[in-house]
């Protein structure tokens, strides 16, 4: 942590256990429009932003009886009724947030989500208070793994990204933290940790509680 000012969280799989929640939305929200789809289908597009998987599933099916629009909200829906009622932190969330305020490093939150999906998971955590900068990716131009989301959240935050330091879950979120020449703490789920690829990351951990102790 030499040099490190500013720790910035991704939020899917970071902060909340959304995943599986995603998974149920996206499966309930191609359903309702008539598409089989299967958490396998899922797990193709892990790290893209919502619209992109959109974009690629309806290519993929050559859906045109309904719109990308229609989709969207039927599984930003589901996902948020799902995080609402069931939704819960990552192992080690709440005690890492709490010791970064402690010793005095800018927190901030970069998320290839949507505005209304980060409104959703700060009020059903109670975590919003942590966080100096909020940063999503839903209106830019490139999602990850381009770096402007983490850019953009460093600008915020008034640090420069040498000296921040990157939570992650995602391999396109560590190019893209890489990308912005941050450093970056990789918490791959157990279904992808043997991705040879995580050695991208400066560290790889099983979960906060195990980065606090690093620290």
């Amino acid at each position: 942590m030499q040099g490190i000012k500013a720790v910035i969280f991704d939020m899917d799989g970071v902060i909340i256990d959304s995943e599986p929640l995603w998974r149920r939305a996206m499966i309930a929200g191609f359903n309702d429009i008539g598409i089989d789809f299967t958490e396998a289908d899922c797990r193709k597009t892990t790290g893209m932003r919502f619209k992109e998987v959109i974009d690629h599933w309806f290519a993929h099916h050559k859906i045109e009886e309904h719109s990308p629009a229609e989709l969207d909200a039927k599984v930003i829906s589901h996902l948020i009724d799902l995080i609402n009622t069931e939704g819960k932190p990552m192992t080690g969330t709440l005690e890492a947030l709490e010791f970064l305020k402690e010793k005095k490093y800018q927190i901030g939150l970069a998320t290839s989500s949507s505005h209304k999906l980060v409104e959703t998971v700060l009020n059903k955590l109670q975590i919003r208070s942590y966080f100096s900068a909020i940063t999503s990716a839903e209106f830019l131009q490139f999602g990850k793994p381009h770096p402007e989301v983490f850019l953009n959240c460093a600008e915020t935050l008034k640090i420069a990204p040498k000296h921040c330091l990157v939570i992650e879950d995602s391999i396109n979120g560590i190019v893209a933290a890489k990308a912005a020449q941050m450093k970056v703490v990789a918490i791959p789920d157990a279904e992808h940790a043997d991705n040879p690829l995580f050695v991208l990351a400066d560290h790889n951990f099983n979960n906060l509680l195990e980065f606090i102790k690093l620290l």
